[in-house]
């Protein structure tokens, strides 16, 4: 999954596509509504591939995160975060990441985490890392012949 190019923007909902950097920060669509907007370089602006979950252990990047609810979701929509009590949140997490810090991971933090991957499954964004290397290989491939 390539998270590196949709960014989450401090005070603003939603995730978006950067689409370029400019002097002044980037350029980015929205992944709702498609429009496109700059971003100043002072704005709080986070790739998804930067984000992790906490462990009692250690980090768990956000990638393996998507991975982990696509699996338990069997591909589908995982729970929907604006219906869901803090309660179900935690429960639906403790099946997909049973170590999860929950005196640090907040749930503000997997009603956003359960509703990018909501969007990000209905833009059909999520591919799984397996699947991706596979792609890259077969790609590779092509090009040596």
């Amino acid at each position: 999954m390539k998270l590196e190019e949709i960014l989450s923007i401090g005070g603003k909902p939603g995730l978006y596509k950067l689409i370029k950097a400019t002097r002044q920060g980037v350029l980015v669509e929205s992944l709702t509504d498609g429009k496109r907007m700059p971003v100043s370089q002072r704005a709080e602006v986070s790739a998804l591939s930067d984000i992790a979950i906490y462990t009692y252990e250690e980090e768990v990047p956000l990638s393996e995160i998507f991975d982990k609810v696509y699996d338990k979701a069997e591909g589908g929509l995982a729970i929907d975060a604006k219906t869901a009590s803090n309660d179900e949140l935690k429960a639906y997490m403790e099946e997909i990441l049973p170590n999860f810090d929950q005196e640090r991971v907040y749930p503000s933090h997997l009603k956003k985490l359960f509703s990018w991957y909501n969007m990000l499954h209905a833009k059909d964004m999520l591919i799984q890392e397996t699947e991706d290397a596979s792609a890259e290989a077969e790609e590779s491939a092509k090009e040596g012949e």
